[in-house]
């Protein structure tokens, strides 16, 4: 069944030769060519305000180049981040439009008169995580926890309702041959035509 796929393309790099974004097409041709529904968001062509305050996040008025993206993670039913791992995490950029993007009244609610939990707005969507990054994934996963990753899932998309949330994980992308990065963007276009 055709489903409606969001691709966030979290790279800051504007450059079209960004493994990220060669990573996102080949989902996004695999997702089209199977007939599911796609759009795409490219963090490096916005610009936006990063949130200073508590009063901003609560209760400031969402940029307008943020309202396009903002309906699209309401439309979807599958949003798949795609973005380098930076000190161990998604770069700032990406964390600065979650924070836009997940405020109270659009990605969850406060709970009524500060009794139990807030409620998830999102829920009914799933996600994945497709990170790259500079060393190889099983020590990232053991040494380091996927600790990055782990608080995106956990402390962000979960706590609005998005789950299940899944990773795919490309390490020693530096150095990596041709045929290993042939063999990912082949991996992208599979996941894009299951829609997973």
């Amino acid at each position: 069944m055709p489903r409606r796929i969001l691709i966030v393309i979290g790279h800051p790099d504007p450059s079209p030769d960004r493994l990220c974004r060669a990573l996102a097409s080949a989902y996004a041709e695999g997702a089209e060519g199977a007939g599911h529904a796609v759009r795409k968001i490219d963090l490096a062509l916005l610009a936006f305000p990063m949130l200073r305050t508590m009063q901003e996040f609560e209760h400031g008025t969402l940029p307008d180049n943020l309202k396009e993206p903002a309906e699209a993670v309401a439309w979807a039913e599958h949003v798949v981040f795609v973005f380098p791992l930076w000190l161990g995490t998604m770069p700032a950029m990406l964390k600065a439009f979650l924070e836009q993007i997940m405020r109270p009244g659009t990605a969850f609610a406060y709970p009524e008169k500060d009794e139990g939990f807030a409620k998830s707005l999102l829920r009914g969507r799933s996600a994945r995580l497709v990170v790259t990054m500079g060393m190889p994934t099983p020590i990232y996963r053991i040494w380091f926890l996927s600790h990055g990753i782990a608080g995106m899932r956990r402390g962000i998309l979960n706590f609005v309702g998005i789950r299940p949330v899944r990773e795919t994980l490309f390490g020693m992308v530096a150095n990596a041959s041709e045929t290993k990065r042939a063999s990912w963007l082949k991996q992208m276009q599979r996941l894009g035509e299951r829609a997973a």
